[in-house]
């Protein structure tokens, strides 16, 4: 791998600009680069033409938002740690860097104001929509982002004059004009997919050719920000697994690309009880608050495959996630927030149960094998997102806000952009069909199929009724016919509502289901 494409640098004119603010004086009033905790990257947008000469950096920590949830321990030590060390790099480039510590992010704002009265405030472009209104309220000068390869004026630009479209067409799009394995207009190898390649179960040995980048010991910033945190923080505490600055999110790129994406391909779907990531990159916390930046992981990706080492369905499979998914969903967040968020069009409201909050509270193989994942590592890959978590979220009727706002605590690559339209669209139709053509629901021959979870299970995954009926082909029988008039007539979903009305015991379905959702309530399940 060429190391040129991931190797650390800095803007020439920090390069140049290093320690030089010690000449001037402390409250000289002039630009302030306000930086948010998911901007950490000194390529983006405000950030990339300042210098220590010209601008002081404000980064806020608000305890209130700290405080506001049940954070799981390793997402908040994650997002606090990484600002608190990007803080001592600009210092160490020499900018004058304000880390205020306060209740709110406007309150800190205004504390900055009061005591270095700055000629303006810079900043780019938030990543979230209540963060927006908060730059403009504040009346500061905002930049435009280039921390995704697709601004929403060129989403904009793209969907105009369509009535539909979908994530496949942005995909070709965005390899057509950003050239990524393309031969001229064409796709190399002729597709412009490998989804088939992708789909396999996984295999029956080998599960530990999937090794964990190396761990970062923890340090003494390590350690205050977890005394800092508080007390409603929950799972297990960090192991090092995740990188908390920009060095460590290179090495662990490079670690991907030279040892997991030549096998990421073919079991990208997978699911074993003992391997938690299989060939996932891992890279999305980095993506996510700007310590990686995607057109180097998606350069990254190519070199090596260019190099051969990297099979053509791994290395279409990786970007299409990186260039189409993430991106596709980042422009969807910008489309239709804010009243996207409350979207509940099957009228689900039964309350996050409580296996969400304890795993112990099932004997579900698979939902407890994730769950407690999550509670390890505040981590699991899309398909136990999905096809896991939210197919028997969407399944149960759980929610979508509750949900949303579980998986947005629990996740250490989680932000508002990432959940709303994943959770409220992909994962429980609860936006009627606008971003997922059909709802992701599935009985347990799928888990079956691309798990290794069945095996030993307290539950039959071939019952649909009975006290051993598996929860997830019953309760998927039971939503086919609770929704049989909205999904009657969708063509992809149609042949199953239609054999739902076709079982000769639905009564025992529905009396096993009500049986099944009664015990999940109370936690016996």
């Amino acid at each position: 791998m060429e190391r040129t494409l991931i190797q650390e640098s800095q803007p020439a004119s920090a390069q140049k600009a290093q320690y030089s603010y010690s000449m001037q004086t402390q409250h000289e009033s002039r630009p302030t680069v306000w930086v948010f905790g998911d901007q950490l990257n000194r390529r983006i947008g405000a950030l990339s033409s300042a210098t220590p000469e010209t601008h002081r950096i404000l980064i806020v920590e608000s305890a209130g938002k700290i405080s506001s949830r049940p954070w799981h321990v390793q997402r908040a030590h994650f997002l606090i740690t990484s600002m608190r060390r990007f803080a001592n790099q600009l210092r160490n480039e020499g900018f004058d860097v304000d880390y205020r510590r306060a209740a709110s992010m406007r309150a800190g704002v205004a504390a900055h104001v009061a005591e270095f009265k700055p000629s303006h405030i810079e900043v780019t472009e938030p990543n979230s929509y209540v963060a927006r209104q908060l730059v403009t309220s504040l009346g500061c000068l905002v930049v435009r982002s280039n921390q995704f390869l697709c601004h929403p004026d060129e989403f904009t630009e793209f969907t105009a004059g369509k009535k539909s479209f979908k994530m496949e067409d942005f995909y070709r799009w965005q390899r057509k004009r950003l050239n990524y394995l393309m031969d001229g207009n064409q796709p190399i190898d002729g597709r412009w997919n490998f989804d088939e390649e992708n789909r396999l179960p996984p295999p029956k040995t080998d599960h530990d050719r999937w090794a964990t980048p190396k761990l970062t010991p923890l340090d003494d910033i390590d350690q205050q920000v977890l005394a800092d945190l508080p007390p409603n923080v929950w799972g297990h505490k960090p192991t090092g697994v995740w990188a908390t600055t920009r060095t460590g999110a290179l090495q662990r790129l490079e670690y991907f690309v030279e040892h997991l994406l030549p096998v990421f391909g073919e079991h990208e779907d997978a699911m074993l009880e003992s391997n938690w990531h299989l060939a996932h990159s891992l890279l999305s916390p980095y993506l996510n608050n700007g310590l990686l930046m995607p057109g180097e992981v998606l350069d990254a990706a190519v070199t090596t495959f260019n190099a051969g080492k990297v099979p053509i369905n791994s290395a279409e499979g990786f970007i299409r996630q990186i260039l189409g998914w993430r991106e596709y969903i980042w422009n969807f967040y910008w489309q239709y927030m804010p009243e996207y968020a409350e979207r509940n069009h099957l009228g689900a409201n039964r309350d996050l149960p409580p296996l969400f909050t304890n795993p112990n509270a099932t004997s579900m193989k698979c939902l407890s094998t994730v769950l407690r994942g999550v509670e390890q590592h505040a981590y699991s890959h899309h398909i136990e997102r999905l096809m896991v978590l939210g197919n028997f979220a969407l399944i149960a009727g759980i929610n979508p806000q509750q949900f949303t706002t579980w998986m947005w605590n629990s996740y250490i690559d989680a932000a508002e952009w990432v959940m709303v339209p994943n959770v409220v669209g992909m994962s429980l139709y609860a936006d009627g069909g606008v971003l997922a053509t059909k709802p992701y629901a599935s009985g347990g021959a799928y888990i079956d199929r691309m798990s290794n979870h069945c095996k030993g299970c307290a539950y039959d995954r071939k019952k649909r009724t009975g006290d051993d009926a598996c929860p997830f082909t019953n309760l998927y029988w039971d939503f086919m016919l609770r929704h049989q008039e909205t999904f009657v007539k969708n063509p992809r979903v149609a042949r199953q509502v239609r054999a739902a009305q076709q079982l000769s015991d639905v009564g025992d379905v529905r009396a096993t289901a009500q049986s099944i959702l009664l015990r999940l309530e109370k936690g016996t399940l």
